[in-house]
């Protein structure tokens, strides 16, 4: 939108504003009715049933006697637990997002010719169309890189023959394009908003052939195609843990539900990419970075348990920080006890963390994962488990690879891109119904009156 506003303009949308509570503020009481469940979860936390899958589940808590229970966090693909499929890939030395790209989308775990003949497809798909970057990407740079690859992956339906096309092989096919491309889009939309916003030179890198996605990305991101063995690895292991994580997450429900009514697969994906962007869904892990910056500022004694504690009650009473409330980092929809992708992270993250510099900072997120708990018992009397999840320390492993910030929630949707394609593919060929859940509405009725009578 221009920046530039007549005084009559700027009026009428601040009369708007001022008058819109009036007619249209909804009471949170409102809310209330058995009925309605709010976020689509129960009154004890536990998500409203909203369909079946095979593809993966994330369990934080069991129901025994009609009672939730809490657990330690587990998440499946395909009925493989996430510890075991990083495991494998890390003992045998290798890449492990392709294998988790065929198993998500297959159903089953590629044998050592099916993967070999995975990773030629996805060598083969990964180069953007003839001209795409420089028509879609650096004509219309974005500061944003999430908005960009929204809007890149939507523009790919006009490099489409087949666009509308939902048999299976048509959405596997166009499934494996954008699991390929999407790396490059993000790393080019990156490379355009260096140079657009911060004057930065121009440097484009075109995917090389023979290397794994996370080799790829690492190359085409940096302007000097540098990367190390172990960035790779550890990139690799991020996109593996990020890939899917059930059917009710916010934007794998939101590709579903544009899914149900049998649009195109740009369409829906476009649609996650957005649920994604939010600061309470994948966004967090840029809030993570942001609030530990004003921790690090307003915490003098870093190694102090009753400074730490007394900012971090600062921050949950909307003191400092983004005065939204929040431990970014903390809790979950699912998990209670603990978050597998957090541990799994935060190992990494100790492991890196004195090499680069940073223990020091790895110790006062430890400290904030282990006090948030109390500043929320305190001020806001919850009793409820909470516990950090994939987003705290995902952040520092970023930093500490070199990735800077405006890339942390795109890399996320990298790896997501493939639950997303999956599930829209059972969304569409096993679905069955359009999802449309009601609303009660709070209106009453009223008689029309003419203009003049207003």
């Amino acid at each position: 939108m221009s920046k530039i506003m007549s005084q009559e303009t700027q009026k009428f949308f601040d009369n708007l504003c001022a008058k819109y509570p009036e007619y249209n503020q909804v009471d949170p009481k409102s809310y209330e009715n058995e009925n309605i469940k709010r976020g689509l979860r129960n009154a004890d936390g536990t998500g409203v049933l909203a369909g079946v899958t095979r593809i993966g589940t994330a369990q934080g808590y069991y129901v025994e006697d009609g009672v939730r229970r809490d657990m330690e966090g587990r998440l499946i693909y395909r009925g493989y637990d996430i510890r075991d499929l990083v495991a494998g890939s890390v003992e045998d030395d290798r890449f492990g997002f392709e294998e988790t790209i065929y198993l998500l989308l297959c159903g089953v775990l590629p044998d050592s010719n099916q993967l070999s003949v995975l990773n030629s497809v996805i060598n083969e798909m990964c180069a953007l169309p003839a001209k795409f970057t420089e028509d879609m990407i650096l004509r219309a740079p974005s500061r944003d890189i999430m908005n960009k690859l929204a809007r890149a992956v939507l523009a790919l339906y006009s490099y489409d023959d087949n666009p509308d096309d939902i048999t299976l092989s048509n959405m596997i096919n166009q499934s494996f394009s954008l699991i390929a491309r999407s790396p490059m889009i993000v790393a080019h939309a990156y490379a355009a908003k260096r140079h657009y916003f911060d004057k930065e030179s121009l440097v484009l890198h075109f995917p090389k052939d023979n290397l794994s996605l996370a080799e790829n990305f690492l190359y085409t991101l940096r302007q000097d195609g540098k990367y190390t063995p172990e960035e790779a690895r550890l990139l690799d292991i991020c996109l593996v843990l990020h890939a899917e994580h059930g059917g009710g997450n916010n934007s794998t429900f939101s590709c579903r539900t544009v899914t149900s009514s049998h649009t195109d697969t740009y369409s829906a994906i476009a649609a996650a990419i957005g649920s994604l962007k939010g600061p309470k869904h994948g966004g967090a892990n840029i809030k993570v970075m942001q609030m530990f910056e004003g921790i690090k500022e307003g915490v003098k004694k870093w190694d102090d348990d009753d400074e730490i504690s007394a900012f971090l009650e600062k921050i949950v009473l909307k003191k400092v920080c983004d005065r939204s409330g929040l431990i970014y980092g903390m809790g979950h929809a699912v998990y209670t006890l603990s978050d597998p992708r957090s541990i799994l992270l935060k190992k990494y993250a100790k492991d890196l963390a004195p090499r680069h510099g940073k223990l020091e900072e790895f110790q006062l997120l430890e400290s904030v994962e282990r006090l948030a708990p109390a500043a929320f018992a305190k001020i806001k009397g919850n009793t409820k488990t909470i516990s950090a999840n994939v987003d705290m320390y995902s952040g520092l492993v970023y930093e500490m690879l070199g990735i800077p910030p405006e890339l942390y929630t795109p890399i996320f949707a990298v790896a997501r891109m493939v639950g997303w394609c999956a599930h829209r593919i059972e969304e569409a060929l096993y679905g069955g119904r359009i999802i449309r859940p009601g609303y009660r509405a709070l209106s009453p009725q009223k008689a029309y009156s003419p203009l003049e009578d207003r």
